[in-house]
Parts: structure tokens; sequence; C-alpha cells
């Protein structure tokens, strides 16, 4: 905020080295757009960047009208059918490739375990305990009497071995639990001698009912022995994240938000983000839908994983005439030709499914898709958004790059050709 151009932008009369704003006003900013905004925002730079390079097409043509088309030079054009629909396309004709995939987004915390978790709503009863016990003398004699820091040595007598005893483990998630409980009772013991829970501050106060819940998902885990329940809590500040079993060669189990992802022809836009498990395959019609409602036309073609290819998804695209990738149904035909017709194909629509891969590798290694920091629901699904419209910023930017290269490629080229005719009438060459 210190140079004098920034100042000017902002609307200064003169210099000025106090700050405009704190900076934490840039959260306030950034909530003023909402999910649905970041993609439309998404959706409308996108349009914009394809007009952009229609016009500069248009520019080039109408440059060229006048010149010898024989050294135009076809290569140096930049072919854009398959990104942009051709105005003359038949109407209710398919057109294009739309690829489809859903990925996890993990979140900024550490892996959960339950005694882990347990331990930690330990010392936040604690900690709640000594803030309602000092609101008052009296009210010190419903402090739990168990000695906290023998709690402290069960727990880390277990955590600091490397490879616990499973016996182990469920005895020490059982002396953490019964601690918990004694503080929530002695919590309630407090606000029943007029302790005011209001007093705390907001984050404490969301933390005690989160280890309230935690209590209670525990005992149900260790009184049903089952290791699953819904909803389960992995953290006492994000809340809202769940596990994802995703079964990858990395982590077979991710903690984030699950986002499914649709590449349009090249650009990349962001279909849903869900805090909760769901199946991937529901989403093939809704975004076949969408790329409708964008293009005017169904996709020709959907390359996508195998949990894509259900019974109700082939149905839809075989009623739409869109060819969904993966194995034909029924018995192979008997005629060779045709079998290798369609593995060849299917290894080619294997191929373009790597494009969606691609931008889920890129927004991870680049966009900070692989570690989201923020920690409200809100904030998260904000800069999810924000990386896909910065990745199709940055698609339509390297395509006018590589449209002006070509560009001055095909012009270098053409004063190259007409220097060499016309040097022997005594034409001054170009200089460059």
């Amino acid at each position: 905020m210190l140079s004098r151009p920034l100042n000017a932008y902002l609307g200064f009369a003169g210099y000025t080295a106090k700050a405009p704003f704190d900076a934490s006003m840039m959260v306030h900013f950034r909530k003023r757009f909402s999910d649905e905004d970041l993609r439309r925002i998404n959706e409308l730079v996108v349009q914009r960047g394809k007009e952009i390079l229609l016009e500069a097409l248009a520019q080039a043509a109408d440059d060229d009208d006048h010149d010898d088309r024989d050294s135009s030079g076809g290569g140096a054009q930049l072919e854009l059918d398959a990104l942009i629909k051709p105005a003359d396309w038949p109407e209710g004709k398919n057109w294009g490739t739309l690829t489809i995939d859903a990925s996890c987004t993990p979140a900024d915390i550490t892996y959960p375990r339950d005694l882990k978790l347990l331990n930690e709503a330990r010392t936040t009863t604690e900690r709640v305990i000594d803030d309602l016990c000092s609101q008052s003398s009296g009210f010190r004699r419903h402090r739990p009497r168990y000695d906290r820091g023998l709690a402290r040595a069960h727990f880390l007598r277990v955590a600091k071995q490397k490879r616990p005893r499973r016996r182990k483990v469920k005895a020490a998630i059982k002396h953490q639990l019964g601690y918990v409980r004694q503080n929530l009772k002695a919590i309630d013991a407090l606000i029943g001698c007029g302790a005011r829970l209001s007093e705390l501050k907001r984050h404490w106060w969301q933390k005690l009912l989160a280890c309230s819940e935690l209590e209670r998902q525990q005992g149900l885990l260790l009184a049903s022995q089952t290791n699953s329940i819904p909803d389960r809590l992995v953290n006492l500040v994000q809340t809202h994240i769940r596990p994802m079993v995703r079964g990858k060669a990395r982590a077979a189990v991710e903690f984030g938000a699950k986002i499914s992802v649709s590449v349009q022809n090249g650009f990349p836009f962001l279909h849903r983000i869900s805090w909760n498990p769901y199946n991937e395959g529901e989403d093939l019609i809704a975004q076949a839908e969408k790329y409708k409602l964008d293009t005017g036309s169904y996709p020709e073609r959907i390359c996508a994983d195998r949990i894509y290819i259900t019974a109700k998804n082939r149905h839809f695209c075989t009623r739409n005439g869109i060819r969904l990738s993966g194995k034909r149904l029924g018995r192979p035909p008997k005629d060779p030709d045709v079998t290798t017709a369609h593995k060849h194909q299917l290894r080619s629509d294997q191929a373009r499914r790597n494009e969606v891969e691609g931008v889920f590798g890129s927004g991870k290694r680049k966009y900070s898709l692989d570690l989201i920091m923020a920690r409200l629901p809100a904030g998260a699904e904000s800069s999810i958004s924000m990386a896909f419209v910065v990745m199709c910023a940055e698609k339509v930017l390297r395509l006018l790059r590589l449209f002006f290269v070509l560009l001055f490629g095909w012009i270098y080229s053409f004063f190259m050709a007409w220097s060499a005719i016309r040097a022997p009438e005594g034409i001054c060459k170009p200089c460059f």
C-alpha cells in the first residue's frame, strides 16, 4: 500500500504511508461473492475469452484478404473448432467433448484418531470448567477430582507407541471417554448452580458442543463394536469435515470437500462441492444438461470413469445420442475389424479423460487445492471456486499468447519470403 500508483488508484489526493484498510477487510470482500457468483464469473471469463479469440481471428482474416493465399501458411492459423462451437453448426446435432470426474480437496487438519480426539475433548472441557469456576468461588466444589496429569499420562502411554495393540488402544479410549463424561457432568452441574455459558468465548462454546457430540458418537462406537457411524466428527474445530473413502493408493481416506469437475472442450468448470460423501455417478446427467444450457447442444461424447457408467446414465446417453466412454454391453462382435475399432475408440476416450486428471494435478500443485487453509465452510468453498476461475483465465491467456506467437511467425515468414522474391530486383530487404 506504499506505492504511489496504488494510492492514486484508490482515490487518494496524495501520497500517504498509512494503510487504507486492514488486511482482515479482504475477508469481508471475499464473503460478498458466494459460490454461485464465482461459478458465474468463471463462465463469463470463459465466454469473454472465446469472444476475444474470435475477434482476433476475424481481424487476422481481414488483414490477409489482400495477401496471396498460397503464402498464407495454413499451419500458422489457430484452429478453434475444438474449443468454440461453429456458428453454422446444425441445430440439434451434438457437438464437443465433456470430460468429468471427482476428487477431494484435503483440509488443513491432522489425521484424526479416536484417542487423539478424545484427549483434545478432555483438555477442552477442562478449560471450560476452569472458566466457569472462575465466575464464583462456590463453583469449585463441582470440579472433577481426577488427576489431570495422570489422565494425560494415560494418553501418552499409548499415543507414543509406534504400533500399539488394539486392546491397549481400546482401553485408552475408554479411559479418555470416562474423563470426558465426568467433565460434561461437571459442566451440567455448574450450569445448574448458576454458571453462565454466555461468558465463554464463541470458540470454546462451539468446541464444547463438538465435545458433547464426540462423546455420544464414541459411546455408540464402543457399545456397538463397529468402526463407522453417520456424520462422524474428525475435528473439533472444523466440524463440517467428513471422511471421504477414496480408495487411492496414496491415501485410502481423505478429509475435506469432495468436488465434481467437468472439462468442457478444454475449460475446467466446478460443478459441485459437498462436505458429505456422495456417488459422483449421479452428477453425469446434471453435467450434461448444464453443457447443453451453455452450448445449446449435448456433447458428442462423454469421457468418464467406470463409476459413471451405470444403467441410468447409459439410457440417458443413448436417448440423447451421446457416446459414453467405456466397454460396450453384450458379446463382442464377430468381425475382428469392428472389435479393433472399438478398442481404438476406447483407448482414445481413456486418453482424453487424462485431461480432467491434469486439471486436478495442476490445481493441487499450482493452485493450492492440495491443502485448503480456510477453516469455515464458506471460506473453503470460495477458495476452491476462485482456483477454477484463475485456471480458466490462464487458459484463455495461454490461447491468446499462442495466437499472437503464431501470428508473428506468419508475418515473419511472409516478409522473409517477400524479401527473397524481391531481392534480385534491387529492392531493399526489410531489416529485423
